[in-house]
């Protein structure tokens, strides 16, 4: 029988969470983890915002990339405080509030919210590698939407990554992805090469699954 795991009984495996929120966080990354930062246009106008914003909560990047996505457990809503910067980096007078009804997909596929767990799993030729993440902090306001989850259990990697939609002033809509990531060992460890490699065909895909011009 698999144990299905809630926000209250499981920690991530990195102390430096909601880090991808941090709008330096490309210059002082916390200890031990390299930071990455990725941007990449995916069309205009509320349509294509509206369209990114359903798939992208309710695991499209994911999936998308070729995971499969299992083990989903439902949210609490409660979440990890984190603070919204404006474009200057100074923190906002008015922090928004999240929301708190329940959203779903067309599909009926629940909205992805803070505290939820899941387990992302590749297939290879040989069996397969489970990575479990925790939803450490949703953003859904009227013109940015996304999440960020961490690493639950000991693997290649360790750290945050997230998935922000935005649909900015001059109509266009962006997906950006950021991440602090660490390896066992250090970002030193014998191996570090091939593990970044790795990372950055991931976030490519990653990039790719919502892009009209790369259909799934």
């Amino acid at each position: 029988m698999t144990r299905r795991s809630t926000f209250t009984d499981q920690s991530v495996t990195y102390g430096a969470i909601g880090a991808t929120l941090a709008p330096d966080l490309l210059r002082y990354p916390p200890t031990g983890y390299r930071p990455a930062e990725d941007s990449v246009r995916l069309g205009s106008g509320a349509d294509r915002f509206e369209r990114a914003a359903e798939a992208l909560m309710t695991w499209g990047i994911q999936r998308g990339a070729g995971f499969e996505v299992v083990d989903i457990s439902e949210g609490t809503g409660a979440q990890y405080p984190g603070i919204v910067y404006d474009a200057e980096g100074a923190p906002l007078a008015d922090q928004p509030a999240p929301r708190t009804e329940d959203r779903f997909g067309a599909d009926g596929t629940p909205y992805i919210t803070a505290g939820m767990t899941a387990t992302l799993r590749r297939r290879g030729r040989i069996g397969h590698r489970d990575t479990p993440v925790l939803v450490v902090y949703v953003i859904d306001e009227p013109q940015r939407i996304g999440f960020a989850y961490g690493t639950t259990a000991d693997g290649p990697e360790s750290g945050e990554e997230s998935f922000i939609l935005e649909h900015r002033e001059d109509d266009g809509v962006w997906l950006t992805i950021r991440s602090i990531l660490g390896g066992r060992g250090g970002v030193r460890r014998l191996g570090a090469g091939r593990q970044r490699r790795k990372r950055r065909e991931l976030t490519t895909r990653e990039l790719r699954a919502l892009h009209p011009a790369f259909p799934s």
